[in-house]
């Protein structure tokens, strides 16, 4: 009997766990792929329309892992009128070249139609149903059944032996929930209908970025300065156009810098060393790991950590130190100062060590986050994580020059609101006003772009799953605090008693975050995916040896 195994959602992650489960050696089976959006491999981050093609992802080309092909191949193998078509000159291809993210969406969407050409000539049977979406699921002993809803014609029910749920980021489909008040930057089609007037963002990330960039290309256009910077050119009848970046710290990203890949190993704050102190289960995890994250950084840069007095530090004391310097100084200075450093980092491949170390930690600290009690899961999340973060969400050099360009044309502000301020959105005017200080300011239009924060499972799609309680939040001892996510094991499958072995996994970025804080780009997609591709290979195989045990019994007995 041929197993089904289906895919709710198309994007980036779905690809890399379909090419794992792919590269192993499994028999037959049915392959279905669900996508709501009129195509398949794209994703919401990287589809047109949903971006503006001045959008940069903010992952170098080398970082991505390859798939049928590298994407500097890919980019090579591009007629020159294609590359036109995606903004890209033949000579600027280079692995350490930051691309567009519709680019990378048609690099994804080429790469996925390869995987199912070849997959058919192995014998898997392969379903693409567009325009489809997939509105519940619930498990079964013979199955899991998903509610289907197409674009055309009635809502049917459909059964599966695995189902792998990768429905990516959730943003509204339409961002403007109340009049001039928008719930996400995407689409960013919407956003660019925006009118110039004053406008409130509330973030500086690369989210916020973001959405600046698209206000700008709406009002205005950058231009090249001919010393390698950029210039902002306001449209006509622009005059009031403005942004103001609303960030906590009142910073901006750092540029991306060099580092060598793929990563160097680790000497002291390794998985080995995390592994003993989880095996070890002291009540003071955290703090012991932070003491090997100390260690790793002194030995990585012996001169940064006596500038900075490491081995005095607790973590909070290291957090608040960590983005001291940047607080004190003006974040379009620091920007500056940042660029050029990091532009001269590129040119010699040098690496600032520090930088590097906190890096290549990040992945390794992860996986303390389940076994920490929800006090040391807060203060990881608010004094470990945003250093991590910070190191690790660097942005494109090109990114910057926006930045740096929109101040110079006095089109953007970052204001630093602290912890202690105030959004009304739900003032008779539009958009929303700011509560600093004891003032009151009004933004006419207001967009929150802070990025995908974890979703708990009252939030999650699937309604029959939560009610069958195989799908439920993390217990935690207090009521306020940080998400920490629904209950997924190591192989990503949601923890029930009631769930038979390898038939969902649950691979929705918002509802894995707690658990996996750093788990939002394409190299989080290519390691999850390598995971739940080897499951799902292992489940295949084992269930066709079952399947053909009963059929060499039965011939057995008839030899006899």
């Amino acid at each position: 009997m041929t197993r089904s195994v289906a895919f709710v959602g198309a994007g980036p992650t779905t690809i890399y766990t379909l090419h794992a489960l792919l590269q192993q050696e499994v028999p037959p089976f049915e392959l279905t792929l669900f996508e709501k959006q009129a195509s398949v491999g794209r994703g919401t981050p990287y589809r047109p329309g949903w971006n503006d093609p001045a959008m940069l992802s903010n992952i170098a080309s080398v970082e991505i892992p390859p798939l049928e092909e590298t994407l500097v191949d890919w980019l090579h193998r591009q007629s020159d009128d294609r590359l036109s078509e995606l903004r890209i000159d033949r000579e600027q291809i280079d692995d350490r070249a930051f691309y567009p993210r519709v680019l990378l969406g048609e690099y994804f969407h080429d790469q996925l139609q390869a995987m199912l050409e070849r997959a058919t000539c192995a014998g898997v049977k392969v379903n693409v149903r567009t325009r489809c979406e997939v509105i519940d699921a619930t498990s079964g002993s013979d199955g899991m059944t998903l509610v289907v809803r197409p674009e055309r014609g009635g809502v049917f029910e459909t059964l599966f032996d695995h189902v792998v749920l990768a429905t990516g980021h959730q943003w509204p489909a339409q961002p403007e929930v109340r009049p001039g008040y928008f719930l996400s930057p995407w689409p960013a089609s919407e956003i660019e209908k925006i009118r110039a007037c004053r406008i409130g963002i509330r973030g500086s990330s690369l989210t916020a970025i973001d959405a600046a960039v698209a206000l700008a290309v709406s009002h205005g256009a950058f231009v090249d300065d001919g010393q390698g910077g950029l210039i902002y050119a306001p449209g006509v009848g622009t005059d009031d156009f403005h942004m103001t970046m609303l960030s906590r710290k009142g910073l901006l990203p750092e540029a991306d810098f060099y580092f060598p890949i793929p990563y160097e190993p680790l000497a002291i704050c390794n998985d080995e060393a995390i592994e003993a102190l989880i095996a070890g289960q002291m009540d003071d995890l955290l703090d012991r790991a932070f003491g090997l994250f100390k260690q790793e950084l002194a030995a990585a840069d012996g001169v940064y950590a006596e500038r900075v007095g490491l081995d005095r530090l607790d973590m909070e004391e290291f957090c608040d130190g960590y983005f001291a310097e940047r607080m004190a100084t003006d974040p379009f200075v620091w920007a500056d100062r940042n660029l050029a450093q990091a532009q001269a980092d590129y040119e010699a491949r040098r690496t600032v060590a520090w930088r590097y170390a906190i890096l290549r930690m990040h992945e390794v600290i992860q996986s303390l986050i389940p076994h920490l009690d929800d006090a040391d899961f807060q203060r990881f999340s608010r004094f470990f994580k945003p250093v991590f973060v910070d190191d690790y969400a660097t942005v494109p050099h090109e990114s910057i020059k926006r930045m740096l360009a929109l101040h110079k044309a006095g089109k953007l502000d970052v204001l630093r609101v602290g912890e202690n301020y105030r959004i009304d959105n739900h003032r008779a005017e539009s958009g929303a006003v700011l509560h600093l200080d004891g003032e009151a300011v009004h933004f006419p239009v207001f967009i929150e772009a802070t990025g995908q924060r974890a979703l708990a499972a009252k939030d999650f799609p699937f309604a029959s799953l939560r009610d069958q309680g195989i799908v439920r939040d993390v217990a935690a001892g207090q009521e306020r605090g940080p998400a920490r996510g629904i209950v997924v094991d190591d192989e990503f499958h949601p923890i029930s008693p009631d769930l038979p072995a390898d038939q969902l996994f649950c691979l929705s970025l918002p509802f894995i975050m707690g658990r996996h804080p750093f788990i939002q780009g394409i190299t989080s997609s290519c390691e999850i995916g390598q995971v739940v591709g080897a499951e799902l290979a292992a489940a295949l195989a084992r269930e066709s040896a079952v399947a053909a045990e009963p059929a060499s019994e039965a011939q057995g007995m008839a030899l006899s």
